[in-house]
């Protein structure tokens, strides 16, 4: 009867405790949207309700469907909190009013769903854990495609990346997951009736996501990741009862890799079984006592079957134990393995009897566990002759006395125990007249336990005969002579002679052990020791200096670490060029650790690429992007072939590519938080000065209007510095609003007054207002008749384009046009939205600039003689971005190659306008057929244009210049 273990019953209860204070997550998982899971979530809410329980829909996305909204009825709905978000309200879950509120059960639908910038959490399933650590049940909706495990293979499958994802951990962690399933026809049924969609959206799913073929696929991944959240639970059932029968629920193959020649014929068979089976399986190797001291040939036979089932897709495991047949089993049971692989015995006669197959005593303690026995191919001599067991026999031998020269102690060994024997008897002969004879074969054992443990094995066998021998010949009656008077001292002889093997073997082999343990405690110290210093390291420099020494004392290996530059480009880390364990840099390859860093695979010796490197490059991956590579030079080519020392230097990757993340992070917080100190100390000096300047320059512009409006007809003197005065002034006045704008954008008071607009409305407004500006410049307007409203800010979006217009006099040659263009366009994903583009015919911009001319203070000329601080652009951002929109720079390349200047363009969404009032007495039918455009003053309104010839916008010409007011 197998008692519990007190650690693990009082971690167990502890691990209850805090599961009856947390409250229980219940997950309705699915392949897809609409397979139902809000439906059967709401479902399960009302029948929880018909029991007595205090349930609460926290918020629920029907996204329009008759049946999921009619299951609302009679359900307490938590009002939404309105968090205003580029100048529009957005309704968000109430994570506060919910906790006020504290019901039994509450509803959060779409888990993976990202909050509005503004509110507490980030992600909704970190609301979600804020109120399981309230104690309140949570139930909740995800898709697989939102797990972040999988959100690669779906991207893959459907061509369509989901940027939202949930970590595995919240999936793994739930209570409870119920799939909701559905076949792929009848979900494509249920998109093509409206029941998803809204049909005109549906049509474009059903092209693109929502194809036959990436159902199916979806729903094998959905169905598969429930079957491993069902088993792991199931797993930790048996752990938590200390169940130790083997529960067949689900095939895992475990096959049991020895040193014999037909580990890899072994394994390959596992493989193929595992394939047909559609199992996971495990390889392992059992590395007991004896095994230890196996010769290198037949060590490195191991590792490599171990390193061929790798590759084949298994889980490797190095376990350590003086009973192999024991040590299977009981982790057979631990991982709740179904079937158990092993190789068949080619062995008979007398050595079948001295030692038995592994498979007969896996046999006999499997119990429960399905065990199929493989034999190996017969192998064959060089003539095509099989061989047969006498041959085989004769090459076991061969390897055991391979074995026992490679182990052999030196010849000094041997000599320290013959001088031992002589002690032991010059002793001995000193006290034979004061102890009984029997006695002094005490000394002889306790010098052959010595002899064991401190010059191993074999000058221990080699002692105990030469004691037993001494003993007879010195001290046995008749002294001196090997003849024996007394026929019991033979029984005394045997007696020494096998306690003494006994003692030299068992005291040999608990040494091995106990250098075994010893490297193992090292390691694991080390990787401990390091872990602390790591935590504690605050440069970049530190990090390097404490993972090479570490990886230097554990491998005793030389180190280095190739970092990236900005370019991403690794470069060599060293701390101390002078350290004879460090890898210089002529050892060095910088393309190998290039593609190590680029791949982020490991290459160099001991792997499939370039495996006659130097050192073996391992890429320091941390959870967001690779940190950089790890070069590690063994002094023993074969020091990193055992799979645990590669699993050891893994971690120690790993903790090295942990810390140095940590410290880019911090920084960046560091940069980030100067950054922003630096930002608000600017703003409030650009707030500052531009509003003291506003009014003295207000005044400015005032009089030099007023000095122009009191010129004569006749020429005078003056004239032209009073118009210099006020063109300044009028410069000046702008670069001060800019200020005033940049301010006000930073500061976060930008209020959107949108409305419903005409862009042509926002245009025309921003032409005349730019008509001294564009004086030379003549503009062209093509802009579509059936672009749809869009709703604006018109204050605003007059400055954005004005800016632009300036921005492209200023570096346009005089006489070239300005050309304004719109187009409507659809996104991936069916999203309608309004382009806009402004080209010019300038020099375009320099390499490079395309996206930092809309930074702040950035100029598309250094050291320009051209007037301007570097705003407009930045301005023209943060207007676009306010509205929803992006906004982009390029350069117009001719057929030839040369750039006819270049192109600013912006994007702004298109919503749903008001819908259009009926005709009445008071409507023209000429405004109907024109939809919402009207004649603005200047323009002839039975004038038409076409949509793609340029047109110029009603009012002022915009080529006029200040005199033809």
């Amino acid at each position: 009867m197998n008692r519990p273990n007190p650690d693990e019953l009082l971690d167990k209860l502890q691990r209850d405790e805090e599961k009856q204070q947390r409250g229980k997550l219940k997950i309705f998982f699915g392949a897809s949207a609409g397979v139902g899971k809000t439906y059967a979530m709401l479902q399960a809410a009302r029948r929880r309700m018909e029991d007595g329980v205090d349930v609460l829909v926290g918020i629920a996305e029907t996204h329009g469907r008759s049946e999921t909204a009619a299951l609302l009825d009679g359900l307490d709905v938590l009002p939404l909190a309105h968090i205003e978000y580029r100048g529009r309200k957005l309704g968000e879950f109430d994570l506060d009013a919910a906790l006020a509120r504290a019901p039994q059960l509450i509803l959060v639908d779409e888990l993976a769903h990202s909050n509005v910038q503004g509110a507490r959490h980030l992600k909704r399933w970190q609301d979600v854990y804020e109120l399981l650590d309230a104690g309140i049940d949570v139930y909740t909706t995800v898709n697989v495609q939102h797990l972040e495990s999988l959100n690669d293979v779906v991207g893959q499958i459907t061509g369509i990346r989901v940027w939202e994802t949930v970590p595995d951990r919240v999936f793994d962690r739930a209570d409870e997951i119920t799939l909701v399933d559905l076949p792929a026809e009848e979900l494509l049924g249920r998109m093509r009736d409206g029941k998803v969609y809204m049909p005109a959206q549906a049509e474009r799913a059903v092209r693109n996501f929502f194809r036959k073929g990436n159902l199916i696929a979806l729903r094998e991944l959905a169905l598969r990741r429930t079957a491993d959240r069902v088993d792991a639970q199931m797993r930790e059932y048996r752990a938590d009862r200390s169940i130790q029968r083997i529960w067949q629920a689900r095939e895992r193959l475990l096959v049991c890799v020895g040193p014999g020649p037909e580990a890899q014929t072994l394994v390959r068979a596992a493989a193929r079984l595992a394939a047909s089976l559609k199992a996971d399986w495990i390889a392992v190797y059992v590395e007991t006592p004896r095994l230890q001291q196996l010769p290198a040939a037949r060590r490195e036979r191991t590792l490599g079957a171990l390193h061929l089932a790798a590759e084949l897709g298994a889980e490797t495991a190095t376990l350590a134990g003086a009973d192999a047949v024991a040590t299977l089993v009981s982790y057979a049971r631990v991982r709740n393995v179904s079937k158990l692989v092993a190789g068949g015995s080619m062995r008979t006669g007398v050595s079948r009897w001295l030692r038995r197959p592994i498979g007969e005593r896996i046999a006999e303690r499997a119990g429960d566990l399905d065990l199929t026995l493989i034999r190996a191919f017969e192998e064959r001599s060089s003539d095509g002759a099989s061989r047969g067991p006498l041959d085989a026999g004769v090459q076991a031998w061969r390897e055991a006395l391979g074995a026992a020269r490679e182990r052999r102690s030196p010849p000094r060994a041997y000599a320290w125990a013959l001088t031992l024997c002589a002690i032991i008897t010059l002793v001995a002969s000193q006290l034979i007249n004061h102890i009984d004879l029997t006695n002094l074969v005490m000394l002889y054992l306790l010098g052959v336990i010595f002899a064991a443990v401190r010059l191993g094995r074999g000058p221990g066998v080699v002692l105990s005969f030469v004691s037993v021998a001494a003993f007879d010949f010195f001290f046995v009656p008749p002294r001196m002579s090997l003849s024996v008077s007394d026929t019991q001292y033979l029984l005394t002889f045997v007696g020494m002679l096998l306690t003494s093997l006994v003692i030299s073997h068992l005291t040999s082999s608990l040494r091995r052990e106990a250098s075994v343990a010893q490297r193992r405690e090292a390691r694991t110290g080390a990787m401990y020791a390091m872990a602390g210093e790591l935590a504690a390291a605050l440069t970049t420099e530190q990090i390097v200096g404490i993972g090479s020494r570490h990886v230097n004392e554990v491998f005793r290996a030389r180190v280095a670490m190739l970092l990236p530059d900005s370019a991403d480009q690794v470069r060599q880390k060293i701390e101390d060029p002078d350290a004879e364990v460090t890898l210089e840099g002529a050892d060095l390859d910088s393309d190998v650790g290039q593609w190590v860093y680029d791949q982020q695979k490991p290459a160099g010796r001991g792997t499939d690429t370039l495996p006659a490197a130097i050192a073996l490059y391992l890429p320091l991956k941390a959870p967001m992007r690779t940190r950089g590579v790890l070069a590690v030079a063994t002094r023993d080519p074969h020091e990193l072939d055992v799979p645990e020392q590669q699993r050891m230097l893994d971690a120690f990757a790993a903790q090295i590519a942990l810390a140095l993340e940590r410290v880019h992070y911090v920084d960046i917080a560091r940069d980030a938080l100067v950054n922003m100190e630096s930002e608000r100390l600017r703003n409030s000096l650009l707030s500052a000065i531009s509003h003291d300047l506003r009014t003295p320059l207000t005044t400015i512009v005032g009089f030099a209007s007023m000095l122009a409006q009191t010129r004569t007809g006749t020429p005078q003197p003056g004239d032209d510095l009073v118009e210099a005065i006020h063109e300044e002034a009028l410069r000046m006045a702008g670069i001060v609003t800019n200020l005033l704008d940049m301010a006000r954008l930073q500061a976060g008071g930008l209020q959107l007054n949108r409305q419903w607009s005409l862009l042509e409305e926002t245009v025309g407004a921003a032409l005349r207002a730019c008509r001294r500006v564009l004086a030379r410049h003549p503009a062209q307007v093509r802009l579509p008749a059936d672009l749809p409203l869009l709703q604006l800010d018109a204050v605003l979006m007059e400055r954005l384009f004005a800016n632009l217009f300036e921005n492209a006099a200023k570096y346009a040659p005089p006489d070239t046009p300005l050309v304004i263009g719109a187009q409507r366009i659809d996104n991936a994903d069916g999203t309608p939205f309004v382009r806009v583009t402004v080209d010019d015919a300038g020099p375009g911009l320099p390499p490079g600039m395309e996206t930092r001319i809309f930074d702040k203070f950035t100029r598309g000329e250094k050291e320009s003689a051209k007037p301007g601080i570097g705003l407009g652009l930045a301005i023209c951002r943060a207007i676009v971005e306010a509205h929803g929109g992006t906004i982009g720079a390029l350069n117009r390349v001719a057929a030839d190659g040369h750039v006819e200047g270049a192109r600013f363009w912006f994007t702004l969404p298109v919503e749903t306008p008001p819908p259009v009032p009926d005709a009445g007495d008071d409507t023209d039918e000429s405004d109907e057929s024109e939809g919402y455009v009207e004649a603005l003053p200047d323009e002839d309104p039975d004038e038409t244009h076409e949509p793609d010839e340029p047109r110029a916008l009603p009012g002022p010409k915009p080529v006029a210049g200040p005199t033809d007011e």
